[in-house]
């Protein structure tokens, strides 16, 4: 199983990828964003390491999320045994969904918000990491995941966003998780307005916990005086 979402928030550049497991070191395969640009998460039966270099250097052209899918989809010749998740710097998402991939697999895309996964104990576990991301990102969550509504972001989102991924995350895996169990995660933000951030749990018993300890080392006070230098550009 691998479970991912992805994030970007078309106003300002800002994208975000989170993504969990059954394995080990998810954050080495599977998760990749560029802000300003868009994101892309590569999963399923087994990883195509390769589909992000050539998603991003389609998007880059100014191809859509759609588009940059399928040139990643077409130059793999064993696509059935793929998910991939792409989003582009509009917010419009796709995904491709092989039929090699092992029940139970879904997807939820919203505008600016979309998220996939495969061997998951339910369906509902999608569900729910899209759903409780929406609900406590944005400022407009009913009409986003009644009507497809365009998201609307409180002015610090970015300050609140590694807490939100966190808070999607916990809510997703105690809906269900993996269904060998949920050992690894990762997830990385990219922003105009700070540095990026790139947590990951390469193997625990308790994921959250363990990415919990690691947002609190990140929030202490040593650790954010050195980030806090470090360059936007």
């Amino acid at each position: 199983m691998t479970l991912s979402l992805v994030h970007v928030h078309p106003e300002t550049g800002t994208v975000a990828t989170l993504t969990a497991t059954g394995g080990v070191a998810v954050g080495g395969y599977v998760h990749h964003c560029w802000r300003g640009l868009g994101a892309c998460v590569t999963q399923g039966r087994y990883t195509n390491p390769w589909y992000p270099a050539r998603v991003f250097e389609t998007l880059s052209q100014g191809a859509s999320a759609s588009e940059a899918l399928q040139v990643a989809i077409q130059t793999d010749g064993r696509s059935e045994n793929r998910q991939c998740l792409v989003m582009d710097a509009q917010g419009r998402a796709n995904v491709h969904t092989g039929s090699a991939n092992l029940p139970s697999v879904a997807a939820n895309l919203y505008p600016s918000v979309a998220a996939a996964g495969n061997m998951l104990h339910n369906t509902d576990v999608v569900t729910m990491l899209a759903k409780h991301f929406i609900q406590i990102s944005t400022l407009n969550s009913t009409a986003v995941l009644q009507d497809g509504a365009h998201p609307r972001y409180p002015h610090d989102h970015d300050q609140r966003l590694l807490s939100h991924l966190l808070d999607a995350l916990e809510a997703a895996l105690n809906a269900g998780g993996d269904a060998r169990g949920t050992r690894s995660a990762a997830l990385r933000i990219e922003s105009f307005a700070q540095p990026p951030i790139d947590l990951r749990v390469d193997w625990a018993d308790d994921v959250i916990e363990a990415l919990r300890a690691l947002e609190a080392r990140f929030r202490a006070a040593d650790f954010q005086a050195f980030w806090q230098q470090l360059p936007l550009r």
